[in-house]
């Protein structure tokens, strides 16, 4: 007999963001793989019968390699059980999801993929922002600030990242910005473009920071924060327009 894996997008972190399908299928589960980010208030909504295994990864800290959780995903289905890989944000923007699926899919395993809210659109909404508007923010782009690495990655499309009609949403790039800062600003983005800096998205210890992109470098060369991040830049990323209110919950100086 063969499990059934679900792949479970928590959001940001506040469980009240979940969707019914993800809490009904942690409720149901029998194992959980949750990442790092997936755990707390999230884990919540697993129900007693559920075993919790940690496969989070971390920058500079201990982790799983991914051909270890892969294989344990296959190992747990394997015994009959419905198995949840529980991960942050979507699951299908930088989650490693796509290795995880072929893994399950040479072994003849089956699954389903539960969406959920992407932590870019959550840190824009705790921010009071969209992510567009017509004429002045037509397109959105997601980045990663890191390569397996850690570091910023190589090859990126210098073009697109300092396109002025753009909203630009980094993630994981905490360690990396002042570096992609610079490049930007040499390859022609105005070191004024509006920053947003928030930090840990939906939890009690969000933290949102307006700059311009060349502050939030400055700032980010100095800080050695472990609060998961995400930077946005773009003329949307410095607020509200003008007669807007920018009244933001939690909201840094």
């Amino acid at each position: 007999m063969t499990g059934f894996v679900s792949f479970v997008s928590s959001g940001p972190g506040d469980p009240e963001l979940l969707t019914f399908k993800a809490a009904d299928r942690l409720a149901r589960a029998d194992v959980i793989l949750f990442d790092d980010l997936s755990s707390g208030p999230v884990l919540g909504h697993a129900g007693p019968q559920a075993e919790l295994i940690a496969v989070g990864k971390r920058a500079g800290k201990p982790s799983p390699r991914q051909d270890h959780v892969s294989r344990l995903l296959v190992d747990q289905a394997r015994t009959g059980v419905r198995v949840v890989r529980l991960k942050s944000g979507d699951c299908g923007i930088f989650g490693r999801l796509e290795e995880e699926i072929t893994t399950l899919e040479r072994a003849g395993i089956a699954y389903e993929i539960i969406p959920g809210v992407p932590s870019a659109c959550a840190a824009a909404a705790m921010a009071g922002i969209p992510l567009t508007r017509r004429l002045t923010a037509r397109r959105v782009q997601f980045i990663t600030g890191a390569d397996v690495t850690g570091d910023l990655p190589q090859g990126l499309n210098w073009a697109a990242l300092t396109d002025p009609e753009a909203t630009t949403v980094v993630y994981m790039g905490k360690r990396t910005f002042p570096r992609l800062a610079a490049e930007l600003i040499r390859h022609g983005l105005p070191p004024r473009t509006p920053g947003l800096l928030a930090e840990a998205v939906s939890h009690p210890q969000q933290r949102l920071h307006r700059a311009s992109i060349a502050q939030l470098a400055e700032m980010l060369s100095h800080q050695h924060s472990d609060q998961p991040a995400l930077i946005l830049y773009g003329a949307l990323a410095g607020g509200a327009p003008e007669g807007i209110p920018e009244s933001v919950p939690g909201e840094g100086d």
